[in-house]
């Protein structure tokens, strides 16, 4: 019995030996950042749906004096969240921080806010595009504010912005119906 394992192995390092040795790992799979990619790529299209329903005047309206923000301002924190949220998963370098765009006096037209928020969508899916399905696993412990230090994966990271920017979206759409303006229909796929 023990002369067929030695027999087995000598004939097996024999065979891996003249065919260059073992096979080299499979590649990384992207099938999921594809998908993440592709999702990102219709949020944007329909984010930019929503900025097309609008016009000059709409980027100063508010709902009303206790709403928090204009509809200019709902679509910069968004893209904000794009940044802050997607660098928390990825690294990703960039010069946007919290509280740059939402508030900044400079972005007063429409033209001027969708730049802003399209660039954040630009951004995120150059992001994405660096990683293969394998590292979406990765766990990171980001500090997003003073205190507040949560473990997520990379793909966790990248949902909670894709989540972030659809409800900011979707407050967009009060804003154009209480103006007489009509919403973009919904872009699912």
């Amino acid at each position: 019995m023990r002369t067929n394992s030695i027999f087995i192995a000598g004939c097996t390092a024999l065979l891996l030996a003249s065919c260059g040795g073992p096979p080299p790992p499979a590649a990384p799979t992207t099938d999921r950042i594809n998908t993440i990619i592709a999702d990102w790529e219709r949020a944007k299209r329909y984010t930019m749906a929503y900025l097309d329903s609008a016009d000059d005047s709409s980027i100063a309206y508010k709902l009303s004096d206790k709403t928090p923000r204009t509809f200019g301002g709902q679509l910069l924190h968004l893209a904000e969240a794009n940044y802050g949220l997607v660098k928390a998963g990825t690294g990703s370098m960039t010069d946007v921080t919290w509280g740059s765009l939402d508030g900044n006096a400079d972005m007063k037209t429409k033209a001027d806010v969708t730049k802003a928020v399209m660039d954040s969508y630009d951004y995120v899916i150059a992001a994405v595009k660096g990683f293969n399905d394998q590292q979406l696993a990765d766990t990171l412990t980001v500090e997003l504010f003073p205190g507040f230090k949560p473990t997520f994966s990379r793909e966790a990271w990248i949902n909670k912005a894709f989540e972030h920017q659809t409800h900011h979206r979707g407050q967009c759409a009060q804003y154009l119906r209480a103006q007489g303006k009509t919403p973009p229909e919904e872009m699912l796929f």
